[in-house]
């Protein structure tokens, strides 16, 4: 769907080069939720606005849907930005335009007819949940609302991707659920591809199939969100990892010497598998186990639970291997670990 293909850009400045994108190559599958996180300063918002030609390129090349978008004359571009939806941080609302005429103002610019207009406008208005705020006007609406707006609008023209600049920072925690939850099933509904820029992990481990980790440029690590959460390679993805994990104690065997009773110690791995924060309970009700968290760190995900947890089993020998069956049967990983 976008194909990279050693993209960079640079900035002059009176004393020197900035090189804010730094060949970057990649594939971005169609209908894929794809993040990109990296700390300010990584060249991520650089990026996004490569992919539409908001900011040229200095070297590269972008294609998406099989046009190359850093060929194309100023006509070319203009069209295919109509396939190129994309939401922002600060909303960028035309304040003095009510809901309905905000989401209107691309299809207006776009030539399409009022009829056609109205009927698009309230297709989209129940998609993101603003039914019956039409005719507010952005004062008058909440930061979600307003990004719901937002996302409508970046909708109106039936892109086939949608760029997410930062578009949950400025919101408060219960707010970015329901606008990444608005995301999924704008995904799940109409197979958009979406990219996400961001520098927090939790909405990456929310709603991302993949993500690209950026650093001063460069993508130092692209692979699955489960493997980038459980298996991390670069250090600056394990220092994301470990900012939005729970529990967090890497001196695992110092823990397990405090411990008095001595029996046997799992290490899970969890990659997703639909678990939820309750899969312990459904082992020990099926096993008559009793297991208690030593250690935890993970997070909740699209596809479930991802992390790693460490519980201490009231197992005997005889029982062990029932037990060990029961966390493959929900597709855990586990070692069980050795009391020295």
């Amino acid at each position: 769907m976008i194909t990279l293909s050693q993209l960079s850009k640079q900035f002059e400045t009176k004393d020197k080069t900035i090189t804010a994108v730094d060949e970057l190559s990649m594939e971005i599958k169609q209908g894929e939720i794809f993040g990109v996180i990296g700390y300010s300063g990584a060249g991520k918002s650089t990026f996004v606005r490569l992919l539409n030609r908001l900011e040229e390129p200095t070297a590269g090349e972008v294609v998406i849907d099989q046009k190359n978008v850093t060929s194309l004359n100023g006509k070319q571009l203009r069209e295919i930005r109509r396939d190129i939806g994309m939401i922002f941080q600060h909303f960028n609302l035309l304040w003095s335009r009510t809901v309905e005429d905000n989401i209107a103002f691309p299809l207006e610019i776009a030539g399409v007819k009022k009829a056609e207009r109205i009927k698009r406008v309230q297709e989209l208005i129940d998609l993101v949940g603003l039914t019956g705020r039409e005719k507010a006007y952005p004062s008058q609406l909440s930061g979600g609302q307003k990004q719901r707006v937002g996302i409508a609008r970046a909708l109106a023209n039936k892109p086939k991707v949608l760029l997410c600049d930062e578009a949950t920072s400025a919101l408060d925690p219960e707010t970015t659920i329901s606008i990444l939850n608005l995301l999924l099933d704008i995904n799940k509904q109409l197979n958009l591809t979406i990219v996400v820029i961001t520098h927090e992990m939790d909405v990456i481990q929310k709603i991302c199939d993949r993500v690209a980790v950026m650093d001063t440029g460069k993508v130092v690590e692209l692979d699955t969100v489960e493997n980038i959460f459980t298996q991390p390679q670069a250090s600056i993805t394990k220092n994301f990892v470990k900012q939005s994990v729970k529990n967090i104690d890497d001196n695992i065997e110092d823990v397990m010497q405090t411990l008095e009773v001595k029996d046997p110690i799992y290490e899970l791995t969890l990659l997703g598998n639909g678990l939820d924060s309750r899969f312990l309970d459904t082992i020990s009700e099926k096993t008559k186990i009793e297991l208690t968290i030593i250690q935890a760190m993970y997070s909740q995900s699209e596809t479930g639970l991802i992390g790693r947890v460490f519980v201490q089993a009231k197992a005997n020998e005889s029982n062990q291997k029932e037990l060990e069956n029961a966390f493959l049967s929900l597709g855990i990983e586990f070692q069980k670990i050795e009391r020295h």
